[in-house]
C-alpha cells in the first residue's frame, strides 16, 4: 500500500510557477512509476506529466511541455511537479498518482494509488 500527499499548490498569477511536491509512504517508491494528473471543474481527469521508476524518462502532456518538469527524489520518496509560465487553463486540482510498474502510462485508469489533490488557481 502507498499513501500520497500532495502539497504546494495555491493562487498565482498567469506567467508565474508552483512547485508541487508528493510524498510517497511505503518502502517500494522507488519501484514505481509516477505521474501527475489534473481535474478542471467539468473536465475529465487528464494527464500532465509521468516519470519512471529512476527518473530517467520523462513525458508531458503537449500543453505543459516546455513549462512543466517532473522529477523525483527516491532517497526522499518524493515527486515534484516545477510549473512555470502558468497560464489561465492550468487551473486545476492536481493529482499526483503510483502505478506498480517501473514505466509509466498517461491513461488515468493504469495508476493504482491517487493523492487526495491539491488546487492550482491561475489568475489573470
Amino acid at each position: 500500500q502507498v499513501q500520497l500527499v500532495e502539497s504546494g499548490g495555491g493562487l498565482v498569477q498567469a506567467g508565474g510557477s508552483l512547485r508541487l511536491s508528493c510524498a510517497a509512504s511505503g518502502r517500494t517508491f522507488s519501484s514505481y512509476a509516477m505521474g501527475w494528473f489534473r481535474q478542471a471543474p467539468g473536465k475529465e481527469r487528464e494527464f500532465v506529466a509521468a516519470i519512471n521508476w529512476s527518473g530517467g524518462i520523462t513525458s508531458y502532456a503537449d500543453s505543459v511541455k516546455g513549462r512543466f518538469t517532473i522529477s523525483r527524489d527516491n532517497a526522499e520518496n518524493t515527486v515534484y511537479l516545477q510549473m512555470n509560465s502558468l497560464k489561465l487553463e492550468d487551473t486545476a486540482v492536481y493529482y499526483c498518482a503510483a502505478r506498480r510498474s517501473s514505466y509509466y502510462r498517461s491513461t488515468p485508469s493504469e495508476y493504482d494509488y491517487w493523492g487526495q489533490g491539491t488546487q492550482v488557481t491561475v489568475s489573470s
